[in-house]
C-alpha cells in the first residue's frame, strides 16, 4: 500500500505530486528534471477534512522515498509517516496561533542541508494560523530557501484572510476537493476495518471530513455528542431551554477540551520539571531548579492556549453541524433532489420545515454562522452562543 492511499478521493492531486516527486527524485541524483515538476514551496488548500494535512504529508514521504515513488515500504516513507524522520518537520499549532519566535526558529532549523542527502521538508499546518510576524519570517525563507529544502503549506484556501499573497505567489497550489462518500466508506472499511453499514452511514453524515468519519464510525462519545447537538433545533420548545441547551454545549466543548488535555498537560509538566532537576540530588541542582518557576509558567501558558483552541474547535464542529441541519431544512422545503448534510435525521428536517417559513429557517442559519465569526474575533464562547441560541428559538 504506497503512502498516496492515505490521500482520499484526490486523483488530480496526487497525479500532480506523483509527478513532482518523481523530478525531484531525478534532482536528487544529480540529473535533469522536467521543468515545472518540482518546486521549493507548495500550497495545500481545501475544506476542513478534505486531507490537506494528510495529502502533504504523503508528498513529503513521496520525496523522501528511496525510489521516489511514495512506495510506503522503504525506511523514508514509514519514518514520514509516522511523523519520526529527522528531515521532515511538521508544524502543529498547539494554541490559536503561530508565533514569530517559533517560525523563526523553524526557518533557522529548516537552513540545515538534509541528513539524508536528500530533502529537508516543513510541514506547517493550518498556516492561516500565522502571525503577522510569523508570515513574515516564513516569507524570508520562501524567497530565498535554502537548496533542498521544500515547504509545505496548508490552508482552508489561498484568499488573503488565509495566506499572504506574498507567500501565496511563492507558492505552487494544490487544490483538494470534498471527499466522496463512497470513498470515505471504502478508506474506512479497508483502512480501518469498519463494518460496511456503519461505514456507509459515517461517510454519508461527516460532510466530506475524513477524520470526522472516522471518529464517527469508532467513537461512540462522539456520535452522543453529535445527537445532541441535532436534537437542539426541535428541543427549544421554551424561553428557559434557550439557557439549559446553550449551557450544554458550552460544557460539553469544555469537557472534551479537559480529557484531551488533562493527561497530557500533566505528562508535560513532570518531563520539564525533571528536565530542571527536580527530584535530583547534586551540587548543581538547586541552582538549576532555582529559574524553573519561569518555564513552568510559560508551560501552562501554552497549555491554556492549546484548551481554548481544542474547546473552539470543539465548538466549532457542533456550529457546523446545526448549520447542516437548517440547511437540511431548506432542501426539504424548496423539495430539491440534493443530498442531506443529515440524511439519518430527514424526518426532524420535515418537522420543521412543515413549522417553519423559509425566511425563519434563513434568520436561524444565519445566526449559527454570525456565532461562528464571534468566536473567530475572540467572543467569550458562552455569550456568543446564548446569542446564537435566543435566535434559534424566536427565529
Amino acid at each position: 500500500m504506497t503512502v498516496w492511499s492515505q490521500v482520499v478521493g484526490q486523483a488530480d492531486a496526487v497525479e500532480v505530486l506523483t509527478k513532482a516527486a518523481q523530478a525531484a527524485a531525478l534532482i536528487v541524483r544529480g540529473e535533469q528534471a522536467a521543468s515545472g515538476g518540482m518546486t521549493h514551496a507548495w500550497l495545500f488548500t481545501g475544506p476542513p477534512g478534505s486531507g490537506r494535512s494528510v495529502a502533504a504529508r504523503a508528498f513529503a514521504a513521496a520525496l523522501q522515498c528511496d525510489s521516489g515513488t511514495g512506495c510506503g515500504e522503504c525506511s523514508g516513507c514509514r519514518t514520514t509517516m509516522a511523523g519520526t524522520h529527522a528531515d521532515v518537520r511538521l508544524v502543529v499549532p498547539e494554541g490559536l496561533s503561530i508565533s514569530v519566535a517559533e517560525m523563526r526558529a523553524l526557518v533557522q532549523t529548516a537552513a540545515r542541508r538534509p541528513t539524508n542527502g536528500r530533502w529537508q521538508v516543513v510541514i506547517i499546518e493550518d498556516a492561516d494560523r500565522l502571525t503577522e510576524g510569523a508570515a513574515n519570517a516564513l516569507l524570508k525563507a520562501v524567497e530565498e530557501p535554502p537548496e533542498r529544502t521544500v515547504f509545505l503549506l496548508c490552508a482552508p484556501s489561498d484568499h488573503p484572510d488565509d495566506v499572504s499573497v506574498t507567500i501565496r505567489s511563492r507558492c505552487r497550489g494544490v487544490s483538494l476537493r470534498i471527499p466522496p462518500a463512497k470513498a470515505i466508506a471504502e478508506v474506512l472499511v479497508e483502512r480501518d476495518s469498519v463494518d460496511p453499514d456503519t461505514a456507509k452511514w459515517a461517510a454519508s453524515v461527516c460532510g466530506g471530513h475524513v477524520g470526522r468519519a472516522r471518529r464517527l464510525a469508532t467513537d461512540e462519545a462522539a456520535r452522543e455528542r453529535r445527537a445532541a447537538v441535532l436534537r437542539i433545533p426541535l428541543g427549544l420548545r421554551r424561553p428557559g431551554d434557550v439557557f439549559t441547551l446553550a449551557d450544554e454545549l458550552v460544557k460539553a466543548a469544555e469537557n472534551e477540551a479537559s480529557e484531551q488535555s488533562g493527561t497530557r498537560d500533566e505528562i508535560e509538566r513532570e518531563a520539564l520539571k525533571t528536565a530542571l532537576g527536580a527530584g535530583g540530588t547534586g551540587k548543581g541542582t538547586a541552582s538549576a531548579t532555582r529559574g524553573s518557576a519561569g518555564a513552568l509558567k510559560e508551560l501552562e501558558r501554552r497549555q491554556k492556549s492549546r484548551a481554548t483552541r481544542t474547546q473552539r474547535d470543539t465548538l466549532d464542529l457542533a456550529l457546523v453541524d446545526l448549520a447542516g441541519f437548517y440547511r437540511d431544512v431548506l432542501v426539504t422545503a424548496s423539495r430539491s433532489e440534493a443530498a442531506l448534510n443529515h440524511p439519518d435525521h430527514a424526518n426532524d428536517a420535515r418537522t420543521a420545515a412543515a413549522s417553519w417559513s423559509p425566511e425563519s429557517t434563513l434568520r436561524r442559519l444565519e445566526a449559527v454562522l454570525a456565532c461562528r465569526e464571534a468566536l473567530e474575533l475572540n467572543v467569550k464562547p458562552r455569550i456568543a452562543v446564548e446569542a446564537m441560541v435566543t435566535t434559534l428559538y424566536y427565529g
